[in-house]
């Protein structure tokens, strides 16, 4: 990502946004933008001191996700699902210049320090980290930040892509951070999604979007049928792969899985990544000691 200026301000929340009437204006305000990467500063610094884990919700995501539930740190990528509402009142604002529909979840690194019990006294700091040229339109990174008693115990950098013409046209090599395709890893176990997993993890996560909720959603969005969310596509790798307390992660979105579906996990050493039929991979990543 190109380097961009540091968020103009903070803004502290009392409380984590809804996300249905947020989506609701990220959807209405789209039309309206253009995107391109030159397109200004990138809004506030979002700050939420004290969220709070839904135990209920919590053991949900985990059931839906794989992970094992009652354990005493938070699944590695719990603490995305913390910060997405503060997230998308960001992506959702009128200053933002990227339009909501259509934005897609590319890539996500994530960087555990140590492990995160569900009741640790945390604060949550979300901003947007600037926009880059990519060669099909223009990307956004989101950095979110958990920190306990004022040190960043976990952190990622998730980046969206909007798509419109650009002067390479597509025809442009990997974007930085893209590794070249590899040997296909060897297959573990064959997994069979479900329907209804949009909807669970909906339900655990709060993200419903209704390209994972029903085939007659997806198809209003050019899909055939509902597609899973590319956080539920790593989280339930990463739930069958583990990672140790300080771990860094990433992984890829390459192609959407569609609902229900048939999936091959595959891995080897510290390599991940979700196969579909005739070997396309959905998503590929990394898992390492930090």
């Amino acid at each position: 990502m190109t380097s961009a200026p540091a968020p103009s301000a903070e803004v502290r929340l009392a409380a984590s946004p809804a996300l249905a009437p947020l989506l609701a204006r990220g959807a209405l305000l789209s039309p309206l933008k253009r995107p391109r990467p030159d397109a200004g500063r990138p809004g506030p610094r979002l700050v939420l001191p004290g969220p709070r884990v839904n135990t209920a919700r919590l053991a949900a995501y985990e059931r839906v996700c794989g992970f094992p539930t009652g354990e005493d740190a938070l699944p590695v990528t719990y603490p995305h699902v913390l910060g997405f509402p503060l997230a998308m009142r960001l992506m959702s604002a009128p200053g933002f210049p990227l339009p909501l529909l259509g934005l897609v979840h590319t890539s996500i690194g994530i960087t555990r320090h140590r492990a995160t019990p569900p009741t640790g006294d945390y604060e949550l700091t979300v901003y947007v980290d600037g926009l880059a040229p990519h060669r099909r339109g223009t990307e956004a990174a989101v950095v979110t930040e958990l920190r306990d008693g004022g040190d960043v115990v976990w952190e990622s950098r998730s980046t969206y892509l909007a798509r419109h013409r650009t002067a390479s046209d597509g025809t442009a090599g990997r974007q930085e951070g893209e590794k070249e395709p590899g040997a296909p890893l060897p297959a573990v176990e064959e997994w069979r999604p479900a329907g209804d997993v949009g909807r669970r993890y909906a339900a655990a996560s709060g993200d419903r979007n209704p390209i994972h909720l029903y085939p007659l959603t997806a198809r209003l969005f050019g899909f055939p049928r509902a597609i899973a969310h590319g956080m539920w596509t790593v989280a339930r790798c990463l739930a069958a792969h583990g990672t140790p307390d300080a771990a860094r992660v990433r992984a890829d979105f390459r192609a959407p899985v569609l609902l229900p579906g048939t999936v091959t996990y595959a891995a080897a050493g510290g390599r991940f990544e979700l196969r579909g039929e005739g070997g396309r991979v959905h998503v590929a990543g990394e898992v390492e000691a930090a």
